[in-house]
């Protein structure tokens, strides 16, 4: 097994902000950091937020996790891996009960199948990087 190590990164202003890389290999290994909703560019879905910068609407969730793994599809492709590597994914949620109605379909649709062979650990918290998203999903994947 090589201990190379190779990263790829999207490259959006909070990379470079923040100062990390969206994935890194390192042997059989691939690490995902938390992916959100966007483009590339923007924000996908985001949500909305009052004057205080708290949400006030989680109906947008779905649309959110749906644009997280398919970022984290694009990244795993870079590696020549693909959604059916991933071993563990840890879904971090604004609203758990939001999240949790929403990770079901979506989910599978992500894995291509009704149960996705997948160890998964979904977290509360009280925001994300940016006060619009809803979600964030990290991932490993092994090949």
């Amino acid at each position: 097994m090589s201990n190379a190590r190779q990263v790829e990164s999207f490259g959006v202003p909070w990379e470079r902000d923040y100062g990390y890389v969206q994935a890194v290999k390192r042997g059989d290994t691939i690490y995902l950091s938390g992916q959100v909703a966007h483009d590339g560019t923007d924000l996908i879905a985001p949500a909305p937020v009052d004057d205080a910068g708290l949400v006030t609407d989680f109906s947008r969730t779905g649309e959110q996790l749906r644009q997280c793994y398919a970022n984290a599809a694009v990244l795993l492709e870079r590696f020549g891996a693909s959604m059916d590597d991933v071993v563990e994914e840890v879904i971090y949620a604004i609203d758990v009960d939001a999240a949790d109605a929403a990770a079901g379909p979506v989910r599978k649709e992500a894995y291509g199948r009704p149960d996705p062979q997948v160890a998964s650990t979904m977290i509360g918290t009280p925001r994300l990087a940016f006060r619009e998203l809803l979600v964030e999903v990290s991932f490993v994947a092994r090949v």
